[in-house]
């Protein structure tokens, strides 16, 4: 997948590998933490949405993929402002987007303006903090690269371990309207994150003029390079079914007789082991002896990650569904901790802001693609996975007729059988009274 690329950033100074880089890993947590974790966060609104509105699941379900779309599909556009503008002030305005999308959401008198504010503003906004911070982070670290990359990526579980519960505390207490006005509030931290992303500055030389800049607002010739374009035709595909699971586990639970309470820990289970395997994949791939190969680990993950799926396609109680959790999370978090990992490696830090731009929208059409085609698939089959042939329901009721109707009449005559017993008493356990024996 192409040779990885060595550069020192993109105005010629060192990475740091530490210092203030420690400041901006925090920020990027963070940032990962919300981009993530908010989408599936808000779903605990989703109820209080439909007896406001009166409107059904799927209604309020867009809510959470417009929020996706807007993450992974505006990534071009978070690209041409970064270039233009710089990582901080775009961070800066996307965290008052962000904000201000649910503060206004909590005024929606429709559905479509809760579209509009908490899909279309609030997903812009994390859209402009999300990319940018990635960005700072790759340019602060290089030997700690995987390792930080790790770290950064664990805001995800991390958040949504946090974030779900907190936002139904504050709709039992508040309702989703105050719900949604606090956690606009709480989307400011975004602006104090962009706050952290200080711009590393090249020390002037004597004699020079400031540094010009050539770079393009977006730059397509990442296109020419073979390893980019299997990267990201690999990463589309692999979008396609990576979020079904976490989207499907706990309906599958349900559907097998599994109480409500037991169901949902199988998302605490994911997450907790998600939490470990993202640091614990990024400091392995951070090691001199795999650093080399790590666009080989990937690989290995996506591999891990699908065989996963396929075998956790074979659970039949609750017990499977742990065990194949505990194995999602971990391939889900290798994958998560080594996305952006390779993709620096395949491309530099001088083509990453426009690389990553490109990936995340040939992946928000993967994302809009694949939980849809599931949720179409399971509606019309009602099934979620193949099972085994059953017996028609006439066919059933005629076997089970059959083993409660008495044995037919099998020919023998009556008048045979009380010869029979007559002629041979002694062998059914009787005493044999003739007239010569009575005398």
């Amino acid at each position: 997948m192409g040779g990885a690329v060595v550069d020192e950033g993109p105005t010629g100074v060192k990475a740091p590998d530490g210092g203030w880089g420690w400041a901006v890993l925090f920020g990027c947590f963070v940032i990962t933490g919300f981009s993530y974790a908010f989408p599936k966060a808000v779903s605990v609104f989703f109820k209080e949405l439909m007896r406001e509105f009166g409107i059904g699941y799927s209604d309020t379900a867009w809510i959470s993929s417009i929020l996706l779309a807007m993450l992974y599909g505006t990534g071009p556009l978070c690209s041409v402002c970064v270039n233009r503008f710089g990582c901080r002030p775009v961070m800066l305005v996307g965290g008052l987007f962000a904000s201000l999308g649910m503060v206004a959401a909590s005024f929606c008198r429709s559905i479509i303006q809760v579209y509009l504010t908490t899909g279309v503003i609030t997903g812009l906004g994390l859209a402009l903090n999300f990319q940018p911070s990635l960005i700072m982070l790759n340019r602060y670290f290089s030997k700690r690269r995987p390792m930080a990359n790790g770290l950064a990526a664990a805001g995800s579980p991390v958040f949504l371990c946090a974030l779900s519960p907190l936002g139904q505390l504050l709709q039992d207490r508040y309702g989703w309207r105050g719900g949604f006005l606090i956690l606009g509030g709480l989307l400011l931290n975004c602006c104090v994150c962009a706050a952290l992303m200080r711009p590393l500055v090249a020390a002037a030389q004597p004699g020079s003029g400031p540094p010009r800049s050539s770079r393009r607002l977006l730059d397509l010739s990442v296109f020419r390079d073979r390893g980019f374009v299997l990267y990201a035709v690999a990463a589309s595909v692999m979008v396609l079914g990576l979020f079904i699971p976490p989207v499907f586990v706990v309906s599958y639970a349900k559907d097998l007789g599994v109480p409500d309470t037991k169901a949902a820990f199988l998302l605490t289970v994911l997450g907790f082991i998600d939490i470990f395997a993202r640091p614990a994949a990024g400091f392995v791939a951070g090691l001199g002896k795999v650093r080399p190969y790590s666009v080989y680990l990937f690989s290995f993950s996506m591999f891990f990650n699908g065989l996963a799926d396929l075998a956790g396609s074979t659970a039949g109680d609750y017990g499977g569904l742990v065990v194949f959790c505990i194995f999602f999370g971990i391939s889900y978090g290798m994958v998560g901790a080594l996305q952006f990992e390779v993709l620096m490696a395949i491309v530099g830090t001088h083509k990453f802001s426009s690389a990553i731009g490109l990936v995340l929208l040939m992946e928000a059409v993967a994302v809009l693609i694949g939980p849809p085609s599931g949720g179409k698939l399971l509606d019309a089959t009602h099934v979620y996975k193949k099972k085994p042939k059953e017996p028609q329901p006439e066919v059933a009721a005629a076997e089970e007729e059959k083993l409660h109707k008495p044995p037919a009449d099998s020919g023998v005559d009556l008048r045979e059988v009380e010869h029979f017993l007559k002629a041979e008493p002694e062998k059914n356990g009787e005493v044999i009274h003739t007239p010569e024996t009575s005398v």
